[in-house]
């Protein structure tokens, strides 16, 4: 029977018990899909990744992320956190710059040197999605229209595809909730999963939450995957005035008792191809499960 080896890391913060959890199995050559599935069931955090062999020469490491239901193709907070833990136990070679293959294809990694380093990605391409009717998306919220900014929600989808939704204050964002019933105002059709990120305008950036019903995760601590997207969103509607155009930080998880800070660079265009969100990475525990 394999005995597998994990660590336990807190994605977006430097504090211990903060941020996003992440489970990564450090070589997962010995299971398959069903057992990596049932794994993240056990693990019950938002993400869990497995590390296997590269497929693609130009990457460090293939890495497959899964939360308590389902694969995902791509998803932020475990390509850092599984970036520094790599880079932690010397598996990668390049300290600097380097790749993960993940089911969306490469995803480009930096990383900024200091005493605490913080590890950046390159947001994929964004795709846009259909528009949502405002008080559509305040019923399925719980919360009035009128809380909602004069901008329509819209689905935007750089793998993880994102219901983007602007709130004109902290207070909303806050009463804001998301449940199987909600999402079930939201769409009709089963087959149809997107998460849905709220947020408001604050000093730094935005303050936000995110819900994910439909991929088993009630809340989400911090989301990079639609943090970039939500950078492309807040471009083509003008609402990057209460931060640097270039550097902006997303607070999220606070509601949760899980403070997370989402670092975010804009140098491109509103598709993606000049977004970056970085974070720290606080290492927690480490472990071994026998199957």
């Amino acid at each position: 029977m394999p005995l597998l080896q994990y660590r336990i890391v807190d994605v977006f913060t430097t504090e211990a018990l903060q941020g996003n959890a992440l489970a990564v199995f450090t070589d997962a050559s010995q299971i398959d899909e069903a057992i990596m599935q049932k794994i993240a069931r056990e693990m019950n955090l938002a993400e869990t990744t497995f590390v296997l062999p590269p497929e693609n020469p130009d990457c460090a490491a293939r890495v497959r992320i899964f939360t308590p239901r389902k694969e995902m193709t791509f998803a932020g907070h475990p390509t850092i956190g599984t970036s520094f833990v790599l880079l932690d136990e010397g598996a990668i070679h390049n300290h600097d710059s380097f790749c993960l293959e993940e089911k969306i294809g490469p995803v480009q990694i930096w990383v900024e040197h200091g005493e605490r380093p913080m590890i950046w990605l390159r947001t994929p391409p964004i795709s846009e999605g259909r528009i949502f009717d405002r008080s559509l998306c305040a019923q399925a919220l719980g919360i009035e229209t009128e809380d909602l900014l004069d901008v329509d929600p819209q689905l935007l989808d750089a793998g993880n595809p994102t219901l983007l939704v602007g709130l004109k204050n902290e207070a909303a964002v806050d009463r804001a909730w998301l449940d199987s019933p909600g999402m079930r105002i939201l769409t009709d059709d089963e087959g149809e999963h997107f998460c849905v990120f709220v947020f408001s305008q604050t000093s730094e950036g935005v303050y936000s939450r995110m819900f994910a019903p439909a991929h088993g995760v009630p809340e989400d601590a911090a989301t990079g995957s639609s943090t970039g997207p939500l950078a492309a969103f807040m471009i083509k509607h003008g609402l990057l005035t209460g931060a640097s155009n270039t550097h902006f930080i997303s607070e999220q998880g606070t509601k949760m008792g899980r403070r997370s800070l989402l670092h975010v660079r804009i140098a491109g265009n509103k598709q993606g191809e000049g977004i970056y969100v970085g974070g720290h990475v606080t290492a927690i525990a480490e472990g071994r499960m026998r199957l």
